[in-house]
């Protein structure tokens, strides 16, 4: 059995959790801090980071790696279309919501929800550079009803955890959601994915872990 290793409070542990319930696939969860030092977690993943998971075959981290692994080895539930051009699309979405919202976004997030100050002079490259790929983001999701086309995909996975983080976010740091004032309407949308069984399950987790804490 595939055990899950990191902390339901993190997105791209949430982006894995989802596609782990949405095929099926049996898995333990392991509770693992990020940047943990401990040899066993060192050995799965070189930098510390979470998630990472554990398989008859070894340790692999990076969530996109492990969303790519389970769709090859666990093909059933497929969350990647059979065709060619359309698989790339639902990558291209995954990728530039990882890379271009929420690692832009992450960086205000020790001040949105942890008490932490960024700097003034920081803040305004942090706001051009989201607005500007949140315009980015618009002219690539359809919302039809998914994030790419009639069909819940990888990119789901990442959507469905991130942009409400990225808009609590930047409603908490500059003021407005700024996901909602460069005209991305995502509410319905969270509204359609949390409907489902394995969104229901992750956010509960998430919120009971929050609990804990």
């Amino acid at each position: 059995m595939l055990t899950l290793c990191g902390m339901p409070t993190s997105t791209f542990y949430n982006k894995v959790k989802l596609a782990l319930l949405e095929k099926d696939i049996p898995f333990a969860e392991e509770y693992v801090p990020i940047y943990s030092t401990d040899a066993a977690v060192l050995s799965a993943s070189p930098l510390g980071k979470i998630p990472f998971i554990r398989t008859e075959q070894g340790g692999l981290c990076e969530s996109q790696a492990i969303l790519e692994y389970l769709e090859t080895a666990y093909p059933q539930k497929a969350l990647i279309p059979a065709d060619a051009f359309a698989a790339a699309k639902v990558r291209e979405l995954t990728t530039f919501i990882d890379w271009h919202l929420d690692s832009v976004a992450r960086e205000t997030y020790g001040q949105a929800f942890f008490g932490g100050k960024l700097d003034e002079a920081r803040l305004l490259p942090i706001r051009e550079l989201l607005v500007k790929n949140i315009a980015g983001f618009k002219r690539l999701a359809s919302f039809s009803p998914f994030v790419v086309g009639d069909s819940f995909s990888q990119a789901d996975c990442s959507a469905f955890v991130t942009l409400p983080t990225v808009g609590m976010a930047t409603k908490a740091v500059f003021g407005e959601d700024l996901l909602l004032a460069g005209g991305v309407d995502y509410k319905a949308y969270l509204k359609l994915i949390g409907e489902r069984a394995s969104a229901t399950k992750v956010m509960a987790d998430r919120r009971t872990s929050m609990t804990k804490a």
